[in-house]
């Protein structure tokens, strides 16, 4: 058996957001109406206009039928995992790398230190955790459930808590 390879903090993984047949799948059901409103705000097509408004509709559908508050202007990376979207909150002017999860109930906001948060690639968030104020966590970290995020991650740390405080620093190679 062969090992796979690590997940990227860096190139997304946009299978991680594919919808597959018919399957109830609110979380990414809503990541690709955000998506296609981002596309059709970027596109040039005289047709960008209609296609923004229906993504919109659609944006607003899944944000009821979710729970969730993520905007559809805000900055995400590829790849993002929503298994359980219900109650999360994002700022929109929260940055979020490539290839993250994130539970259900997680709150990325204002708070703490002036800004917003800047989340690395490969980041692993648990449910009920909260990530407040301009607060940097790095690649590959993991941020245990109901932990309260208001001071920086290392890369590669894990963090519980509240406040969240660091337990564990992997190894390059984990």
């Amino acid at each position: 058996m062969t090992a796979s390879a690590p997940i990227s903090a860096d190139v997304p993984d946009w299978s991680r957001e594919a919808r597959s047949g018919h399957a109830w799948q609110p979380g990414r059901a809503l990541l690709q109406a955000i998506r296609a409103h981002q596309a059709a705000t970027a596109s040039p097509s005289p047709l960008s206009g209609l296609r923004r408004r229906a993504s919109t509709l659609r944006h607003r559908f899944w944000s009821v039928v979710t729970g969730a508050d993520i905007p559809v202007n805000c900055q995400i990376g590829g790849g993002l995992l929503l298994p359980h979207p219900n109650g999360v909150v994002i700022h929109p002017g929260a940055t979020i790398g490539p290839n993250c999860l994130i539970f259900q109930q997680v709150t990325i906001g204002a708070g703490g230190k002036p800004g917003f948060p800047r989340i690395g690639g490969h980041v692993d968030i648990g449910a009920g955790a909260k990530v407040l104020g301009g607060v940097t966590i790095g690649d590959h970290a993991r941020i245990g459930a109901n932990a309260v995020v208001t001071s920086d991650i290392p890369a590669r740390a894990t963090a519980v808590g509240i406040p969240a405080r660091v337990i564990a620093i992997a190894n390059e190679g984990a």
